[in-house]
Order: structure tokens, then sequence, then C-alpha cells
């Protein structure tokens, strides 16, 4: 299998790209735009709820504990509108992670050990979606960035699905092959009712049978977009049984 592995500073960098044109879109639009792409909210909504997210990771980041801190959302301080809300908060986080030891002991909810690095990875992937939601709502939607994209694939494959966090419940068995085209990158993962196996082909011991039942083809950007459910699946090159796709949906 061949997958990236993103550093720290990949994903601040991401950060320093889409972070600023989330809030440029977000400030161009009319508060009550809505935003295609997530169906019920506006461009406003999406302002909040991206500050929302930021608040939360510098909050269990500075809680400096594997235990899950108790959450509370924030709210837009007054006077504020969600763009400057958003900023602010983006400032605020990007100072953090500037000074961030990956190896710190962090909560998140990843199946990996609970250490800081989860935060700049989720943040950079999170931030990037949610930029496209927001471009689109204004008619742009820039591409997610190819290696970023390929990344935010990985990232659902090795810890969104094995924690749990699909949209939907089933029973789904097989193998799928995902390939990025512009990436170079391809990914194996095999479905095991409610449960999943990120497969490395170069390192298979058991015997089982590897042979992919669902094969699904694009860019990077389309395949992470269409796995966090903002594009359908049938806009990409799609083989065998397409059911087993139904498995892969989280965000």
């Amino acid at each position: 299998m061949s997958r990236l592995h993103g550093t720290k500073d990949f994903w601040i960098g991401a950060l320093r790209t889409d972070g600023p044109a989330f809030a440029a879109a977000v400030a161009e639009a009319p508060p009550e735009t809505p935003v295609l792409s997530c169906p019920g909210w506006t461009v406003s909504d999406l302002g909040r709820h991206l500050a929302r997210v930021y608040a939360w990771a510098r909050q269990v980041l500075s809680a400096g504990t594997t235990t899950r801190p108790e959450r509370h959302d924030a709210e837009p301080p007054a006077g504020l509108t969600p763009a400057q809300w958003y900023r602010q908060e983006y400032d605020q986080l990007m100072a953090l992670f500037d000074g961030l030891d990956p190896e710190a002991p962090a909560w998140n909810f990843a199946p990996q050990p609970k250490k800081a690095g989860f935060w700049p990875r989720r943040m950079a992937h999170e931030t990037a979606v949610h930029r496209w939601d927001a471009q689109l709502a204004i008619g742009a939607g820039d591409p997610i960035e190819a290696k970023l994209a390929a990344d935010g694939v990985s990232e659902v494959l090795d810890t969104w699905l094995p924690a749990g966090k699909r949209t939907s419940s089933g029973q789904w068995h097989g193998v799928v092959q995902l390939t990025a085209t512009d990436a170079a990158q391809y990914w194996y993962l095999r479905l095991r009712g409610e449960g999943v196996a990120l497969l490395d082909t170069a390192t298979i011991l058991d015997h089982d049978d590897h042979h992919a039942r669902a094969q699904v083809t694009g860019t990077a950007s389309d395949l992470l977009l269409a796995l966090m459910g903002r594009v359908s699946f049938d806009t990409l090159g799609v083989s065998g049984d397409r059911r087993l796709l139904d498995g892969l949906r989280v965000g």
C-alpha cells in the first residue's frame, strides 16, 4: 500500500492556506447563503461551527491529559461576525500549534495513541473540507490539494472508520480498493460487518481472499469529498459491488 505520512509542519502549512481561504469565502457570502453541501446550514452556521471546533481543539490540548474533557461549546463574542470570530479562533489555534509538541499527551477519538499530533492533522482536514463547502456556497469550490486530500483519505480509513464514525449503521463484508489518480496513492480496506481493517498488501500474512469486490477511482480530492458525504460516489469511477461504499461514508 502507498500512503502519505504527514507531519505537523505539513498540516500547519495546509491550515495557513485553507484557513484564510475559508475566512474569505465566509466574509464574501451574505450571512444567510445556504451551504449546499451541508443541507440546512448557512454560511454563518459554517463559520460558527469551525470557530467552535477550533475552540474545542484548544480546550483539549490545553488540558494536557488523555482523558476526554467535558465539552463546552464556545459562543461568539458580542459584536463579532461569524467570519471575524472564526479568524480570532484561527489565530489562537495557529499560535498554539506553532509551539505544540506532537508527542504530548492529548485526548482524541482515534484508536491510535492519545497524542497531540492528532489535532493539527484533524484541524487541517476539517478546515480543507469546510473551505470547499464555503467556496461552493459562493460558486467556487476549488479542489482540495492532492497530497492533503490523500492524507485525508488515509485519516478516514485509519481513524474515522475504526472509531465507529460511519454516518449509517449496517453490515458490510468485502474489500474495497480506492485509487487517487493524481497522487499515486491507493488503499485497500476490508469491511467486516461493523469493523474495518486497513490492509497493507505488501505485508499481508494471512490467507484471506483480498480480491477487491469494489473499486473506486478518482482524484484524491473527489475521493475525500465522497467519503465525507460532499459528493456522490457516482461522480467517480466505480466498479464492483456499490453497496460496500455505503460502509465508507463518514463526516
